[in-house]
C-alpha cells in the first residue's frame, strides 16, 4: 500500500509540474511569435527599402539660374505659431542643384524674392532647431520672411508632401508665391510643401 501511495503522490506532483510548466510554455511560444512577425513586417524594410539621403541637394530648373539682387534675397524665416525663427543663408548651386545647409534655412538662389511675382523657395532639414516643427503648421498660419531692408508678410494656403522627384512645386511662378520645403514620410521618403500668399 505505501508504493501505491507513492506512486499516486508522484503522478500528482508531476500533474502540478506540468500545469506550472504549461503557461510558460505558452508565454514562451507566444514571444517567439511576436518575434516572427516584428521580423517579417519590419526587418525587409529596414534591409531592403531604398535608404533616402536626408543631405540630398535639390535639383533646380535651369530657368532659375538668373542673376537678382541680393539685398532682397530672405536672411530671415519667422512662423511664430510653431516656435520657428530661422536665419536664412544663400543655398549655393553645385551643377544644378542647391545645397543644403546644415545649421540654417536656406534660400534656393534664383529662386523669386519677397515682394516680387515669382516662387521664393526656402527649405530646411526637418530636426529640431531646424524645420522640424513646419509639420504642425495649418492653413492661414503667418509667416513673416525679412530681406535686409524690408520684411514680408504671408498667409498658407496650401500644405502637400511630394516625392523628391515632383520638383514642379519649386517651378517659376507668374504670382508671388512663398514656398517652404522639408522632408517627411517613412524614412524621410516624402517633401513637405508649405505655399503661402502675401497678406497685404
Amino acid at each position: 500500500m505505501p508504493k501505491k501511495t507513492s506512486i499516486a503522490r508522484r503522478k500528482k506532483i508531476l500533474k502540478k509540474r506540468r500545469t506550472k510548466i504549461h503557461p510558460l510554455i505558452n508565454k514562451i511560444i507566444g514571444l517567439i511569435f511576436l518575434i516572427l512577425t516584428f521580423v517579417i513586417l519590419f526587418l525587409p524594410q529596414i534591409f531592403f527599402s531604398p535608404q533616402i539621403n536626408n543631405n540630398d541637394p535639390i535639383k533646380i530648373s535651369p530657368l532659375l539660374l538668373v542673376s537678382k539682387a541680393k539685398e532682397n534675397d530672405p536672411i530671415r524665416i519667422l512662423i511664430p505659431q510653431v516656435s520657428i525663427d530661422l536665419k536664412v543663408t544663400d543655398a549655393k548651386i553645385t551643377n544644378g542643384y542647391w545645397e543644403l545647409s546644415e545649421n540654417t534655412a536656406s534660400y534656393g538662389l534664383g529662386s523669386g524674392q519677397p515682394g516680387t511675382k515669382g516662387n521664393t523657395v526656402i527649405f530646411a532639414h526637418a530636426r529640431q532647431g531646424l524645420f522640424y516643427n513646419l509639420k504642425n503648421v495649418k492653413e492661414n498660419d503667418i509667416i513673416y520672411v525679412f530681406t535686409k531692408k524690408n520684411w514680408f508678410r504671408y498667409k498658407i494656403y496650401k500644405i502637400s508632401a511630394v516625392y523628391p522627384n515632383q520638383t514642379e512645386i519649386i517651378k517659376p511662378t507668374k504670382k508671388e508665391v512663398l514656398t517652404l520645403y522639408t522632408c517627411t514620410g517613412f524614412y524621410d521618403e516624402k517633401r513637405l510643401i508649405v505655399q503661402a500668399l502675401p497678406e497685404n
